[in-house]
């Protein structure tokens, strides 16, 4: 995976951003889980003692809606810095000639966080009503980081209207993909008509959701992938986490497919995020669908342009009419008024 010189380079770079003259690098091998970003365990021992690192760098081939890695950073830190739980951000190396591309070292976190595991191996994650209050507190505390905010310039500035700008975003994704997709088509332009106001924007995860945090036996340990983060409406990252499409098979825990979204409420308000408006919740789930829709149909394209071959991006994409049915079931007019 390296060849000895960038061994050597990214040995190097580690003794200067650790601040320590005796580095040596014991192993590096690729950690699974990623379908977007390429990441590696890195083994080392640093004056003496054993010390552990993940490596996370752009992938051969990515969408054009993750950030890059240094701005990923950047709010990995601006997390870390509010409290959340989040692996320790370690540096920043922008020089391609270490590992091939700019990279990101965080601390490595021990813990599972592969979705479908977390959800039905009932070894992890100690408590579940207990983990999902756990993370409704870790939501309210990315939602409590709000402008101004010098280090997260390069986020711009809010959307005044973050419904209808997702909205627009994704008409825009679907016409660049050339997707003939009217079940989608119909899901956006429902939402168009139904788009709730946003009273406050904060900073979002926009990718909140069991797979995208760690547990151990015991509970959680991190909350991971903010490659998406960014200004918005703090109720799109609640709905993102409790749509249907996000529970791996266990409907009936409708937080995460881990426990009962009561808990997950629970947490979330009582460290001080919400109230939570329970109908503009239901309006996120809907919209994660459509934007779990755009992403499958990236992650397919992907494939089939020949940048990534993988069996796990081609069958991403044939996920597509699975979640348009869910739209389509969510927006019955016998539901919801059009």
């Amino acid at each position: 995976m390296l060849d000895d010189d960038r061994r050597e380079a990214l040995r190097a770079w580690l003794a200067r951003q650790l601040g320590a003259g005796e580095v040596t690098l014991t192993d590096v091998q690729p950690l699974g889980g990623g379908s977007i970003q390429e990441n590696w365990r890195i083994d080392c021992v640093v004056a003496g003692t054993p010390r552990h690192f993940v490596l996370r760098k752009d992938a051969a081939a990515t969408i054009a809606s993750s950030r890059s890695r240094s701005e990923e950073f950047a709010i990995l830190q601006a997390a870390h810095h509010g409290g959340v739980r989040v692996p320790e951000p370690v540096g920043f190396c922008q020089d391609e000639t270490v590992v091939g591309a700019p990279f990101a070292l965080m601390g490595l976190v021990d813990g599972v966080a592969l979705g479908p595991r977390v959800a039905k191996d009932l070894s992890l994650g100690g408590d579940r009503e207990r983990l999902a209050e756990c993370l409704g507190r870790e939501l309210a505390r990315i939602h409590r980081i709000r402008l101004p905010r010098a280090n997260l310039a390069f986020l711009g500035d809010p959307e005044p209207d973050p419904a209808r700008a997702e909205i627009a975003v994704l008409r825009g994704k679907l016409d660049a993909l050339g997707a003939a997709r009217p079940a989608l088509e119909w899901g956006l332009r429902w939402a168009d008509r139904h788009a709730p106001a946003c009273s406050v924007p904060t900073l979002t995860h926009r990718d909140f959701r069991t797979g995208n945090y760690m547990v151990d036996a015991a509970g959680l340990t991190a909350i991971l992938d903010w490659e998406f983060a960014g200004w918005g409406d703090p109720v799109s990252d609640l709905g993102w986490f409790c749509a249907e499409c996000w529970r791996f098979g266990r409907p009936a825990l409708e937080a995460g497919g881990i426990a009962s979204r009561a808990a997950f409420y629970r947490g979330y308000e009582g460290e001080g995020g919400g109230p939570i408006d329970n109908a503009a919740v239901r309006y996120w789930e809907i919209v994660a669908h459509l934007r779990w829709a755009v992403i499958a149909l990236e992650q397919g394209q992907r494939h089939l342009s020949g940048a990534a071959f993988s069996l796990e991006l081609a069958l991403t994409g044939r996920m597509v009419p699975e979640l348009e049915r869910a739209v389509l079931r969510a927006t019955d007019p016998k539901f919801w008024s059009v």
